[in-house]
């Protein structure tokens, strides 16, 4: 795969400026200004280095915001640039998209205290169609979040902002257009950045929706702002915690509804559901993902209720081979956080792992240390993976699909974790000396089984399937949850901890939450709940999860 193409480094053509000490960049939305975790460095100044190897930062912009930032290259500039930051000489005007806004006049000032301070903007009405308008911006002063809070407070909320309630929109619909300074030579400096497209078009049309896969340009600037927001999961990511497998877009929230688009070492994997059937759109899709230089690309439509379907069925909306490039090797080795995992892309409609997990494992082998670790519903065993390779004393994954604990079993050789070949996999409980246990049985009737033997563990990971059959007949979240976390809590030491997550569309997370807590004190369990958010990869997810210790 050319990563270049996907993931290309910081465009030139994006430098407003660069002499007298400074570099002025128009900043792509997406990227953000400090890197969340001081290890990946997926920020805007460690993408300028090669352009200027020292960069002393004077402003920052919110990752979703795009325009002009600018830099200092040499520290001797500093104390001038610093000075007019300080004293608000710097004059900063944005672009901001909204609906709402009512004011009769076309200059108005907003005046609000915001953290204990005076903040003021003003306001300049650019164009108007229908309910939606394009506004000037002068900040005169900086307060966190400033432009964002003051236009929500006013009643016009910009375009994309789900923090204050914005309309739906492809992105933050704020842009810093223009920047005046002084250079530390004396030079005014007036500087400008385009109008992004996205901003003009959604002033134009509104946000398109499911419109936008009619629309050949609109759709690849949709792809390309999702593959942008993931830039550092690929190119970042330091020795030892390389990643390979990730979510690439991820529908309503990189505004692509029905929608998903994965990455596995070199190839993607397409996933359409609600209404995104016509040929004619999911071809134009499958065009524009191969456009960005995948080795392959598969194609998979994702019905609501998959357990339904025949196997005809499923090799109609999963085809083995791929829709555009080469095959893929199957299973095809990925990495994530350094961990190495098998999947398989030809498999249908599962590739036997679930990259919306990823925080949650980082999690769960950072807390595995000497720890007998029970992994309900674990399909390929990934949380058994990392909890043994975080130092677990003993794991033991429960399934009921044996070819899904096989599966488990060859990720555990292929991880290199010792003793993974002991146990083997069966539907009684193995010989609790051997490290790692495979078992094939309804979760539900493990635990009773278990809860009878008087068995105890450190870490429980419960992440049951939203519906489900078994043996034991079916499962549905939103009546058989609780019973079944209550019975998970009672096979945990008092001292010990758990991780529970759902998938589940109308399960709000404080839902979830009291879900679990009820179940915890039903087992009489004392235990804090605290709420964990899913990766950066899947805005809008509907993933939720719940971390129980004492």
């Amino acid at each position: 795969m050319d990563l270049a193409r996907a993931f290309p480094d910081f465009d030139a053509a994006r430098v407003v400026y660069q002499g007298d000490g400074l570099l002025v960049v128009d900043k792509p939305a997406g990227v953000p200004s400090q890197a969340a975790d001081p290890q990946v460095p997926d920020d805007l100044p460690s993408r300028l280095r090669a352009l200027a190897p020292y960069l002393g930062t004077h402003q920052r912009l919110d990752a979703e915001t795009s325009g002009l930032l600018l830099f200092t290259t040499v520290r001797t500039a500093n104390a001038a640039i610093a000075e007019q930051f300080e004293k608000r000489r710097v004059k900063k005007t944005y672009l901001a998209c909204v609906t709402g806004w009512r004011a009769r006049d076309k200059r108005v000032t907003l005046k609000h205290v915001l953290g204990g301070k005076q903040a003021v903007t003003h306001v300049r009405v650019l164009e108007t169609q229908s309910d939606r308008a394009l506004l000037e911006l002068e900040l005169e002063t900086g307060r966190t979040h400033q432009a964002r809070d003051q236009l929500a407070r006013a009643g016009a909320p910009i375009a994309g902002d789900r923090a204050y309630g914005g309309a739906p929109a492809p992105r933050l619909m704020l842009h810093a257009s223009a920047l005046a300074v002084t250079s530390p030579t004396g030079k005014s400096l007036a500087l400008k950045a385009p109008t992004p497209a996205e901003m003009l078009e959604w002033i134009a049309h509104g946000d398109r929706g499911a419109r936008v896969f009619a629309d050949e340009a609109a759709l690849e600037t949709a792809l390309g702002l999702a593959f942008e927001r993931r830039w550092g999961l690929l190119r970042a990511m330091p020795a030892g915690r390389e990643t390979t497998v990730f979510r690439l877009a991820n529908e309503e929230g990189d505004a692509l509804p029905g929608l998903a688009v994965d990455y596995y070492a070199g190839f993607a994997v397409v996933s359409f559901s609600g209404d995104l059937t016509s040929p004619e759109e999911r071809a134009r899709v499958l065009d524009a993902v191969a456009g960005f230089g995948f080795d392959g690309v598969y194609e998979k439509a994702r019905p609501k209720h998959a357990s339904a379907l025949s196997d005809a069925d499923r090799e109609a909306m999963a085809p083995a081979r791929p829709s555009r490039g080469t095959d893929a090797p199957s299973p095809l080795a990925v990495m994530e956080e350094g961990v190495p995992f098998l999947v398989r892309l030809n498999a249908g409609l599962a590739t036997g792992f679930y990259a919306d997990q990823r925080r949650n494992r980082q999690r769960v082998r950072a807390a595995s240390a000497g720890k007998r670790v029970l992994n309900l519903f674990s399909y390929t065993c990934a949380f058994s993976v990392v909890a043994a390779r975080g130092g677990a004393s003993h794991t033991v994954s429960v399934d009921a699909s044996m070819v899904a604990l096989e599966q488990g079993r060859e990720n555990f050789v292929h991880a290199g974790v010792d003793g993974s070949a002991a146990g083997g996999t069966s539907q009684t409980p193995n010989d609790s000396r051997r490290p790692h246990e495979f078992v094939a049985m309804d979760a539900r009737t493990y635990l009773e089984r278990a809860g009878k033997r008087g068995e105890r563990f450190d870490l429980v990971i419960l992440d049951p399937p939203s519906f489900g059959t078994a043996k034991g007949g079916r499962f549905s979240v939103t009546t058989d949850f609780p019973a079944l976390c209550t019975l998970a809590f009672s096979v945990l030491d008092d001292r010990g901890a758990m991780l529970a997550s759902i998938n589940h569309r109308q399960t709000t997370q404080d839902r979830f939450r009291h879900m679990v807590q009820d179940a915890a004190h039903v087992a009489a369990k004392k235990m804090k709940a605290r709420d964990l958010p899913p990766p950066l990869d899947f805005p809008g997810t509907h993933l939720k999860a719940v971390w129980c210790g004492s």
